[in-house]
């Protein structure tokens, strides 16, 4: 990514892409991960126990089918879009603004606050639909009134709990824009490394140095940079998957606040409750971080090359 895109509706629309396509092909990992991070939790009896990846997947497939496996698909697949397709807009807008509208090479810093304020916006756009995707990945079918689908999700949490209750996990959901910051970040740096590594070997002019990078550096790149970002910032997720579990029969939630799930989980489960299901995260996000980025980049050359051919 130049460091001033000089438009913007192209970087939404191949962030959109790379988004769905992640989701579509690694969500069965997702569902995996969710219900690992909270089976742990106090309160939550419903889940059956999972001795590790390879068996959540057995099992859910086993007694729920593959609905079961793509629980929640579809807010994952709106969240996921929509959050990639504003993100990639809401970054390169604040990049466009630091460098301004200059050809410049941006300083790691900007890219760190470029990519905080863009994670900061589409948390609050996207929280509601993240919390829904959680209850449904949760579902299992002896649920007492399961939610049929995201429409009737969204209706019924309104009725019984308010539109604050979409609002749930906001908290550390805002904390997690650093795992954006710290990856976009890392992307960008590993990423000029890599370009002035082939430059100095093939003996190129940097100014033309954005053909140099093919879809298996991208891929590498992406990876990289999401390891770094899960590693610092993982139990956040817990803490938020947590806080967005349905309430209990008598309408009363399993957490009050973040710091009751920090207190309870340091308690009950030590510093090994905070990265549960870290595994299937990891088997999920670096090679979605891969695709992602492969997907987003090919995109922009693609609408590059059509724009310069008009």
């Amino acid at each position: 990514m130049p460091s001033a895109e000089p438009w913007t509706w192209e970087n939404a629309a191949a962030g959109a892409t790379a988004g769905f396509a992640t989701v579509a092909a690694f969500h069965p990992l997702d569902v995996v991960r969710t219900r690992f991070q909270v089976s742990g939790g106090r309160g939550l009896s419903d889940l059956p126990p999972y001795r590790n990846t390879g068996h959540a997947v057995y099992t859910i497939a086993r007694s729920e089918g593959l609905r079961g496996l793509y629980a929640g698909f579809y807010p994952a697949v709106l969240g996921s879009t929509a959050s990639w397709g504003l993100y990639f807009f809401f970054y390169n807008r604040a990049k466009q603004r630091y460098s301004q509208g200059k050809d410049v090479q941006l300083r790691p810093f900007d890219h760190l606050v470029s990519a905080a304020e863009a994670g900061a916006l589409v948390c609050l756009f996207t929280n509601p639909i993240w919390l829904v995707k959680t209850r449904m990945q949760l579902q299992t079918p002896g649920h007492a009134s399961p939610y049929s689908g995201f429409s009737d999700a969204l209706r019924t949490i309104l009725k019984e709990e308010g539109w604050l209750a979409l609002y749930r996990g906001i908290g550390p959901g805002l904390m997690l824009v650093t795992h954006g910051a710290i990856q976009f970040t890392a992307y960008e740096e590993l990423r000029k490394a890599m370009i002035f590594a082939k430059s100095k070997q093939t003996r190129a002019d940097n100014g033309g140095s954005e053909d140099l990078l093919n879809s298996v550096d991208y891929a590498a790149l992406g990876a990289g940079s999401k390891l770094s970002a899960i590693l610092l910032t993982y139990p956040y997720q817990v803490i938020r998957a947590r806080l967005q579990q349905r309430p209990g029969s008598d309408g009363t939630p399993k957490y009050s606040d973040s710091w009751h799930v920090v207190k309870e989980t340091a308690r009950y489960e030590g510093v090994r409750g905070f990265y549960r299901g870290i595994t299937s995260n990891l088997l999920k996000n670096l090679p979605a971080a891969s695709l992602t980025f492969v997907v987003y980049e090919n995109v922009i050359k693609l609408f590059r090359a059509s724009k310069e051919k008009t």
